[in-house]
């Protein structure tokens, strides 16, 4: 069973027991997160489930990126500029995957009477 989730305005695929890298969340070590799951597909269906589901991750700890070093040149002006980029990153654990999907014993077009 895998779920396609939405972290911080990127989408991830994810399965149970994976360890994601996301954009610095505001939660503790140890806590744990409820992931909005765009969609959901369990094993052996082959028509995924939109928007239904839970997807649950626990904050493993925050990260540094790698720095990015930025050089701007332009010849025979003698200029030159110097930056650097380095992201703060989340690290999340997978925990569980439900499709919140339940299904009814009765028969379409049956009310039961």
């Amino acid at each position: 069973m895998y779920a396609i989730v939405r972290v911080g305005g990127k989408q991830y695929r994810v399965e149970t027991g994976d360890s994601i890298v996301v954009d610095r969340l505001q939660a503790d070590e140890g806590a744990k997160l409820d992931l909005e799951p765009l969609m959901v597909r369990p094993d052996g269906e082959k028509a995924p489930l939109i928007g239904k589901g839970r997807v649950e991750a626990v904050v493993l700890g925050h990260e540094r990126g790698p720095k990015i070093r930025v050089l701007k040149f332009k010849p025979k002006k003698g200029y030159k500029r110097r930056s650097g980029h380095r992201s703060e990153l989340t690290r999340l654990e997978i925990g569980d995957i439900a499709t919140g999907a339940r299904r009814s014993r009765a028969k379409k077009g049956d009310d039961g009477s």
